[in-house]
């Protein structure tokens, strides 16, 4: 006769439970995050203070959007996004800190997260430590990629040197003055530009200076610009400093009518604070604009302000930001699971046809397909979209611009 499995009533009711947990999933793939049988905590971790709140504060609207539209349609896996949100107030050491706090404290499932490429580098040794997941939506320099994230905003080639290209082709521009705020997407980016300026478009870089993070004197700045006459002032000065930066340039009689101008940094999310009669006729290179004309942005825009306001404006990280949930929400029904490395190894491939850009597409390298655009910042704000590339395959590390 076969021994008889004597199981005590406490053993057996935790054995059910363990069963019923596991058969919903909160036990099988997602020991160690926050999930429920009818929720997942995600977090939010953007400026919402500081001199990067003019810039990430759509980021964090968007991302907000994107998850109530979510949750109104039934959520991922049968739970509802509950939202952690933490302020990174445009100091580095903070990100670092805030996002320890949601991934060891809070075990959320994913980050939607950071704007400037030193927030980034600041969280990503805690991401790849602690194996979370961020979503980045910034356009940014490129020269990384990590498991733990995936990057909705342009790299370097996407960007920087799409639009080098145009503006040598259609202007005939063979000289440029770099400008940027002082940190490592700026110079960074600037030192690609001056690669491809030098040894690609054979121009001549005549000017290069950088400012600190909220800096409002260009004065300086001003008259080597003046003095230099470049064909070109290449531009990434961001947050705050955009205000001052060009309502002086306006007042000193630097416009498009003198100066021809292409920023990598100015969306109308800035321009909201800069006065679009400040830049009119100034360039802008970006993947996103709110004045695409196309059904998933008509309906992005709409619900954007039917939540936020009649005045509320849509730049390309906004728009990139809105992205991230809906790009999470595939990867996991994909996985069937939370569980961080499943969803990182579902998520190249994922397409998404309902992006308010037009299309998108995650790379092996975790990056997305898509276009460059040039925008002429018209007097309202706006952008006229005056080009627009095929999809560009993202390339994180073009050789030699390393």
């Amino acid at each position: 006769m076969a021994p008889r499995l004597i199981r005590s009533k406490p053993l057996l009711a935790l054995s059910l439970l363990a069963a019923a947990l596991f058969s919903q999933g909160v036990l099988a793939d997602n020991e160690g995050l926050a999930v429920t049988p009818t929720e997942v905590t995600v977090g939010q971790l953007h400026s919402a203070t500081g001199t990067m709140a003019i810039s990430e504060t759509g980021s964090i609207q968007a991302e907000r959007l994107a998850i109530e539209q979510i949750n109104a349609s039934g959520g991922i896996l049968g739970r509802q996004i509950k939202v952690i949100q933490e302020d990174g107030a445009s100091d580095w050491p903070t990100f670092a800190e805030k996002a320890k706090k949601l991934l060891v404290n809070d075990k959320v499932a994913a980050v939607f997260g950071c704007w400037t490429s030193a927030s980034r580098k600041a969280v990503l040794p805690i991401f790849e430590k602690e194996n979370g997941l961020l979503y980045y939506p910034t356009f940014y320099e490129g020269l990384e990629q990590s498991k733990n994230v995936i990057y909705t905003g342009q790299e370097a080639t996407q960007q920087i040197l799409a639009s080098l290209d145009w503006i040598a082709k259609t202007k005939g521009a063979k000289t440029f003055y770099l400008v940027g705020s002082d940190y490592i997407w700026p110079r960074t980016s600037m030192k690609i530009a001056r690669k491809h300026i030098e040894n690609v478009l054979h121009g001549t870089v005549v000017g290069e200076d950088y400012y600190p993070l909220g800096n409002t004197q260009f004065g300086s700045l001003i008259n080597k610009v003046k003095l230099k006459k470049p064909d070109v002032v290449f531009a990434a000065v961001v947050g705050g400093s955009n205000v001052a930066f060009y309502k002086q340039l306006n007042a000193a009689g630097v416009n498009s009518a003198k100066q021809t101008l292409l920023t990598l940094s100015v969306t109308e999310d800035e321009l909201l604070g800069i006065g679009g009669e400040n830049m009119a006729g100034f360039y802008a290179s970006m993947k996103y604009f709110q004045s695409l004309d196309n059904p998933n942005n008509k309906a992005f825009v709409e619900a954007f302000k039917a939540k936020y306001g009649k005045d509320a404006v849509i730049g390309d990280v906004t728009q990139a930001a809105y992205l991230g949930p809906w790009l999470w929400k595939a990867a996991v029904e994909k996985a069937g699971s939370f569980d961080v490395d499943k969803v990182v190894a579902a998520s190249p491939g994922i397409e998404l046809k309902t992006a308010p850009e037009g299309y998108v597409k995650i790379h092996e390298n975790h990056h997305l397909w898509s276009k460059s655009r040039i925008g002429e910042v018209q007097p309202n704000g706006q952008f006229k979209v005056i080009y627009e590339s095929d999809l560009i395959e993202p390339n994180p590390f073009p050789k030699g611009y390393q």
